[in-house]
């Protein structure tokens, strides 16, 4: 808050109120306030003279009863126990506001209304109407206080009714909004042409009537034919039942006619007598006529240019909304704004002059274009929350047009929670294709090695073919191989394996088995390949010696499935 020297009511005062935007003037602005059109706020700010914004705020804003204000702000002291100061403050830029009090702390701002019994009564229930919410609303805005004390009074205990006006984030947007939007329209206002009340008037006037007639009715029995056809009128029966009744109706009907005409042709002849007097009654005729036919015209014609300018007033402010919501879509880069609802027709409503059709559409134009901006803006927000995080994922973004719409709390939300999914998914999908490969690897080791079997299995044979063919000798027991690998790895106990590979005689010494392989494997180790020892000599344990191809197969077997294990956690 900045607070400015200056003495209530001095030219100086007037000056600053002129070029800033004063909370008194934010129900006007945002066309809110009973005593003065937005319109008329703007031809004031755009006429720039002091003297006449004077006059105009003191008898448009300005309330009466700067007296009862001084009374009751002693009362109010003492209600809140601080002493009240009158301050002149702005936020140090356009926003300003006049505080009638405002404590030493800036904490508490004190304004005060002159007594009114509607105002009285909605301050008495607490709820404070909506044409004074702006003025409190920018003066906890540009003060910071904590609140305001509205005060309705006549300076005296009796009539003296109080609420406390809290800050609302929701209005302080409304405001800032509107004061910006009103500061664009008074950059480009055109005052209007100067116009006086319209007034309607008479065509030209024409001159007095004067007639005067001469002479009389020399002879004429028409008080007897009056009579008489008015008592024959009467009897004529108006009940039709039997034939005879539409009979004499239908032939009644023909004698009236006969009567009219009759009575037009004795007009015609005495009129015929006095020429003059058929004349004038010919002339009065036609100018009649043609009175009648100029007011109907005239009327038609009023009430089609009445809906004309309607029209083109409320096509006007449809136009500015559309030309408004292109310029923000300019600036977004994309057709992103929505239709922005704006009653214009109903603003409309009840409005009798041109001046208030245009003010009534102006007002409404302008709140319009205040809501399109605050859309924009989150629109905006959203935008650049979606650049900033979403970059490398807007393929997840198809409806962009739709999400920007949101809250940004909202749009930060899904965007978050869209993300976290694409890689939940995504980081699922790859440690699926590492376990393929993980799986691929394993099958190739395990073929391997069976071919490696396969091929020790067959060199094995072959050798024992080829030294029995060199030696002859006695019968061997017939030799059983070994169970595979896979079956010796679940075999239920060492005396199933050993009856798997008996019943030749162990020799192979686990030290004969290190010196061959050229390192140091345990008897643990060997067991766990399937190979537990087949017999023992003293502390020595003992193998078949056919068993040992088997037993490097098993060992390289090992070897590849823990280097591929290792492989897929290093690629984890």
């Amino acid at each position: 808050m900045q607070i400015h020297d200056l003495i209530q009511g001095s030219p100086e005062w007037d000056q600053f109120r002129l070029q800033h935007f004063g909370a008194s003037e934010a129900a006007a602005m945002l066309g809110l306030s009973k005593k003065v059109k937005r319109s008329e706020l703007l031809h004031m700010k755009h006429t720039g003279n002091p003297k006449e914004f004077s006059r105009w705020v003191q008898e448009n804003i300005l309330d009466y009863g700067h007296e009862v204000e001084a009374l009751a702000r002693p009362m109010v002291e003492q209600l809140i126990g601080e002493d009240l100061y009158p301050v002149t403050c702005s936020d140090g830029g356009m926003l300003s506001a006049s505080c009638d009090g405002l404590t030493l702390a800036g904490d508490i701002a004190f304004e005060h209304k002159q007594w009114n019994e509607e105002l009285a009564a909605a301050v008495r229930a607490g709820q404070l109407p909506e044409d004074h919410m702006p003025q409190y609303q920018q003066i906890l805005l540009v003060t910071g206080a904590g609140k305001v004390i509205f005060v309705v009074s006549d300076g005296t205990p009796d009539r003296m009714v109080h609420m406390e006006v809290f800050p609302d984030l929701g209005w302080h947007a409304r405001i800032v909004a509107g004061w910006a939007q009103f500061k664009q329209d008074l950059e480009t206002y055109v005052p209007p042409a100067v116009t006086v009340e319209a007034v309607g008037r008479t065509p030209e006037s024409l001159p007095a009537l004067r007639i005067e007639v001469t002479g009389m009715v020399t002879a004429s029995n028409l008080d007897l034919f009056k009579e008489h056809a008015i008592a024959v009128f009467g009897g004529i029966n108006r009940e039709l039942k039997t034939d005879q009744d539409f009979a004499d109706a239908e032939k009644a009907v023909k004698w009236c006619g006969d009567v009219e005409d009759r009575l037009k042709a004795a007009k015609q002849h005495a009129l015929s007598q006095t020429e003059s007097i058929d004349a004038l009654f010919r002339a009065i005729d036609e100018i009649s006529a043609e009175a009648r036919s100029t007011r109907l015209e005239l009327d038609r014609l009023v009430k089609a240019r009445k809906e004309q300018i309607r029209a083109e007033i409320l096509k006007e402010g449809v136009d500015g909304l559309a030309a408004h919501l292109a310029g923000l879509n300019t600036r977004l880069g994309k057709p992103y704004m929505p239709a922005v609802p704006a009653d214009f027709a109903g603003a409309m409503k009840g409005k009798k002059t041109v001046a208030s059709l245009r003010d009534a559409v102006s007002t409404t134009l302008a709140n319009a274009k205040i809501e399109a901006n605050a859309i924009a803006d989150r629109i905006d927000a959203n935008l650049k929350t979606l650049r900033e995080q979403a970059k490398d994922h807007a393929f997840l973004f198809a409806d962009t047009a739709q999400l920007v719409l949101k809250a940004p709390d909202d749009c930060q939300a899904v965007i978050t929670a869209r993300i976290s999914e694409h890689k939940a998914a995504e980081e699922k999908r790859l440690e699926a294709e590492r376990q393929r490969i993980a799986d691929e690897e394993r099958q190739k080791a395990e073929a391997m090695v069976r071919a490696e079997q396969e091929a020790a299995a067959a060199e094995e044979r072959r050798r024992r073919e080829e030294a029995a063919a060199r030696q002859p000798q006695a019968p061997e027991p017939e030799y059983r191989p070994t169970l595979p690998l896979a079956e010796v790895r679940h075999a239920a106990a060492p005396a199933e394996l050993a009856q798997a590979i008996a019943p030749r005689t162990p020799s192979l010494r686990l030290g004969q088995i290190n010196e061959r392989l050229g390192f140091t494997i345990t008897a643990d180790f060997l067991s766990s390949l399937g190979f537990p020892p087949a017999a023992t000599d003293k502390s020595a344990k003992l193998y078949h010696e056919a068993d040992f191809t088997r037993i490097c197969s098993a060992i390289a077997q090992h070897t590849i499935g823990a280097g591929s294990r290792f492989a897929a956690q290093l690629a984890a």
